[in-house]
This record gives structure tokens, C-alpha cells and sequence, in this order.
């Protein structure tokens, strides 16, 4: 008797003793209807192949793909091309599948059964691979036909090596295309920052950050020349001066000698004057100056002819008119106007220089703000020459790439084996159905066994007559076997 829906081991040695003929009929008959099943359902046949995906031969850190390396996204992107109605309507005339649908069914019907019947799957990489990337996936196609099966395979696998060649020349010309207008526009940018910052250099030429430090060096230059100048221009004003007054004090004695009237009185003063400029010459000079020498000689000689008592007379009229000046004073007049033109070059050279100093003081002053402006072009040529170099190398690789692409250079799909001819129907496999016949059996058996037990209300041990009854239970009368103690009493007769 099974209590609360719960069967001991002695409940199920009990019920296996009494209907263990249940599991073998039901395993049976069902493994036997399996097995008419595989006989009696339609045949499916399924063609498979392997295609691998080679590496590039050119290694992918020298030219880098342009097309994207996930095959995942790839593979499901060509599949869903190629399992479109336009590809697979044209597979079906051509081998004439589903004859005898085409009449019945619509066509979009036919299309999504062949759908239905070509599985694409990626192969898993093996564990511990420094590459994840599936090294392939495989193409099976399942039909009642082994031979069409197996052309409808050839004809997937054709298709899918063709979309991914076209795929990725398309994809390569695409991104080189598309680079190529990026950098025309990037050039076009690149040029009008390049003649915006030729134009500033132009007009602020001078000015420019990178000659500040000339700018300083020039200044200092020009300050230097103008104070050499301002100093050659004292000296030459100097030097007028004291030539003229040179000029004055012989013009005076050359006069006083010629018209005889020079009295000792007069030649002292002249002495005391020649010996003032020797003087200043001296304060300004070395004693080997020519201009020093010269004034020492005429002191001498006027020292030298106020010793001398006067030998001559007065010259006549006519020969003081036939008289001309020395070359003394002809060379001291000569002399002033040399000073006088080298003082003229000289203030002009000082003019030049002053205004020389102005322009790059001017320039200097304006650096500030030159510098800011030219930063500012010169970040914007340099973000639109970084994008065009940019640019630039990205178009190569991808010309590059293109170029490996028609030549079959890069990426490619090979086929592994070719497709399989099917000499054994995929569907239905005569193991899978006698097992699951079996198995069906026995779960019926054990379902039927179950229902058996907990109908069966019969009391076979101490604690079924206590739980039935709400009685305690004395003693127990143990069963005998009529039939048997009759059988073996006439055997021992």
C-alpha cells in the first residue's frame, strides 16, 4: 500500500515482481514504432564543408585591413545576402527543387524552406589560443536528394567566397574613396591656413615671436652704432672748431706779416694762442698726432722768428697783390670742408640710426600682440597639417590595402574539403528513433507501474493493517501457497 504518494524500495520490488511484463511490452512495441518510423518518414540528406579563413600574407603591422575583422559581424552579414530571396529564387530554378510544391506553394514558401535548410556555423577557436578570431565556419545543407543536397552546398559555399572577395574590394575602394575626398577638403584647409599664416608674416614681418630675440639683438646693435655715431659726430664738431680757429690765428699772422706791421706784442699773443691749441690738442690726442705735430712745428718756427730781428722791409703794392696764401691755411680750409661734409654724413647716418631704432622699438612694442594672434594661426596650421598627414597615411594604407585586396593578397576563404556527397539520410536516424523509442517505452512502463501502485489499496505490512485500521496489530498470520503445498504434496505421494 503506498502512503502520501510516497513508494519504498519494498513497494517497488513488489509492483517490478508482479507487472515487470509491462516495461518489456511497452519498450517494444515503441522501439518498434521507432524503428517503422525511420522506415516510413521522408529522407533527409545533409551535405556539409569546411571553409577556412586564411591570414594575410603580408603581415597586418606592416599594411593595416580596412575591412572590419570581426567574423562574427562578417559572416552574418553575408548570410543574411546570401539567404536573401534574390540569391536563393534563382538556386531553386536552377536545380528545380520542391517540384512538387512549386505547383501549390507560393514562392516565398520555397524560398524559406531552402532557407531553412542551410545552417552556417562558426568554428570555435581552441582554448588557449593567443588568437580568438574563428578560424573558419562550416556551410551544411540538408535535402531529400544526397546529390542535390551536395550541389546546393557548392553553390552556397561558391557564393560565400565570392560575396566576401566582393565584399571586401568593395568595402577597401569604398574607404580609399571616401579618405581620398576627406583629404582634398583637409588640403584645401591645410592651403588656406597656410596663405593665412603667409599673409601675417608678411605684414607683421619683423615682428613675429620667433624674431623678438633679433629684434633685441638689432636694438642693441642700433644703440651701440648711434652712440658711436653721436660720438664721431662730437669729435668731427670738435675738430671744426678747432680747425677754424687754427684757421683764424694763421690767416691773422700771414696777414700781419705781409702788411709788415707785426710788432713783438703781437707775435706773443700768437705764441700764447698756439700753445692753447697744443693744449687742447694734447687733452684729446697723443703726441704723435699729425694735427699735434704740426702745431708744435708752427710753434717752433714763430718761436724761431721772434728771435730773429726783421730783415726785411714791406713789399710793394704790386708784389703783396702777386702774393697768395700759404698752403697752410689752403690745407686748413680743406680740411673744415671735409669736416664740414663728414659732419653732414654723419648727422644723416645719426638720423637713419635713430630712426632705424624707432621701427624696432615700434616692433618690439607690438610683439605682444603679434605673438598672440600668430599662436593662434599657427595652432590652426597645425591642426589642419596633423589632420592631413593623418589623412594622408590613413589613404596610402588603404590604397595599399585595396591593392591586396584584387590580388587576392589579403584575407580569403578556402575552402577546406570539398562537399560532401551524403550516403546516409541525416533525418530520421534509425539509432535516435529506436533509442527514443525505447526510452519512451520505459517511461510509459514506469508511468503505468506508478498508477498501479497508488490504485492498488491492499495491506502487505504491520504498519499498512496500523495505518488503515487505527488498530495495534497482535500477531501476524504468515501467507501460505495453497497451490504450492498442493503441487508438492503429490509429488511426495
Amino acid at each position: 500500500m503506498v502512503r502520501n504518494g510516497e513508494i519504498g524500495l519494498a513497494d517497488v520490488k513488489r509492483i517490478l515482481c508482479r507487472h515487470w511484463w509491462i516495461p518489456m511490452a511497452t519498450m517494444s512495441l515503441l522501439g518498434i514504432a521507432g524503428f517503422v518510423a525511420t522506415m516510413v518518414l521522408p529522407k533527409k540528406f545533409t551535405s556539409s564543408t569546411v571553409v577556412l579563413v586564411e591570414q594575410p600574407t603580408v603581415p597586418v603591422d606592416i599594411v593595416k585591413p580596412v575591412v572590419n575583422n570581426d567574423l562574427n559581424q562578417r559572416l552574418a552579414s553575408m548570410k543574411q545576402e546570401i539567404l536573401s530571396r534574390s540569391r536563393l529564387q534563382p538556386i531553386i530554378e536552377k536545380f528545380n527543387l520542391y517540384p512538387k510544391k512549386r505547383d501549390k506553394a507560393h514562392i516565398e514558401d520555397l524560398v524559406d524552406d531552402l532557407r531553412k535548410s542551410v545552417e552556417v556555423e562558426l568554428i570555435q577557436p581552441m582554448l588557449g589560443s593567443v588568437n580568438r578570431q574563428p578560424p573558419g565556419f562550416q556551410v551544411s545543407v540538408t535535402y531529400d536528394n544526397p546529390q542535390l543536397a551536395q550541389q546546393i552546398c557548392i553553390e552556397i559555399t561558391s557564393m560565400f567566397m565570392a560575396q566576401n572577395l566582393k565584399k571586401r574590394e568593395q568595402q577597401s575602394a569604398d574607404t580609399t574613396q571616401f579618405l581620398s575626398q576627406q583629404l582634398s577638403e583637409a588640403k584645401a584647409k591645410l592651403d588656406e591656413q597656410d596663405a593665412r599664416l603667409a599673409k601675417f608674416k608678411g605684414r607683421y614681418l619683423g615682428s613675429l615671436p620667433e624674431e623678438e630675440q633679433t629684434n633685441l639683438s638689432l636694438l642693441t646693435g642700433m644703440n651701440t652704432q648711434l652712440e658711436a655715431v653721436t660720438q664721431s659726430l662730437d669729435r668731427a664738431q670738435q675738430d671744426k672748431v678747432l680747425t677754424e680757429t687754427m684757421l683764424n690765428s694763421q690767416e691773422a699772422n700771414w696777414k700781419t706779416t705781409q702788411s709788415g706791421q707785426q710788432n713783438p706784442e703781437t707775435q706773443e699773443q700768437q705764441l700764447t694762442a698756439l700753445q692753447d691749441q697744443l693744449t687742447t690738442l694734447l687733452s684729446r690726442y697723443t703726441p704723435e698726432h699729425p694735427d699735434v705735430t704740426k702745431m708744435k712745428s708752427q710753434i717752433e718756427q714763430l718761436k724761431r722768428k721772434m728771435e730773429e730781428e726783421p730783415a726785411t722791409k714791406r713789399p710793394s703794392a704790386a708784389a703783396q697783390a702777386n702774393l697768395h696764401e700759404p698752403p697752410q691755411l689752403q690745407q686748413l680750409r680743406a680740411k673744415i670742408k671735409q669736416d664740414d661734409l663728414t659732419i653732414a654724413e654723419l648727422t644723416k647716418r645719426q638720423s637713419q640710426i635713430q630712426e632705424q631704432t624707432r621701427a624696432i622699438q615700434s616692433r618690439i612694442q607690438a610683439s605682444p600682440i603679434v605673438e598672440q594672434q600668430f599662436k593662434e594661426l599657427t595652432r590652426n596650421y597645425q591642426t589642419a597639417l596633423e589632420l592631413y598627414n593623418e589623412l594622408l597615411k590613413k589613404r596610402e594604407n588603404s590604397a595599399m590595402a585595396t591593392d591586396l585586396e584584387h590580388q587576392q593578397e589579403s584575407e580569403t576563404f578556402k575552402v577546406l574539403d570539398a562537399p560532401s556527397l551524403p550516403l546516409t539520410p541525416s533525418f530520421p536516424k534509425k539509432k535516435i528513433f529506436l533509442g527514443g523509442g525505447v526510452g519512451a517505452g520505459l517511461a510509459l512502463a514506469l508511468g503505468i507501474m506508478y498508477l498501479l501502485a497508488m490504485s492498488d489499496k491492499s495491506m502487505y505490512t504491520e504498519r499498512d493493517v496500523e495505518t488503515c485500521l487505527k488498530l495495534p496489530v497482535l500477531t501476524m498470520v504468515p501467507s501460505f501457497d495453497v497451490s504450492a503445498t498442493r503441487t508438492h504434496g503429490h509429488a511426495l505421494r
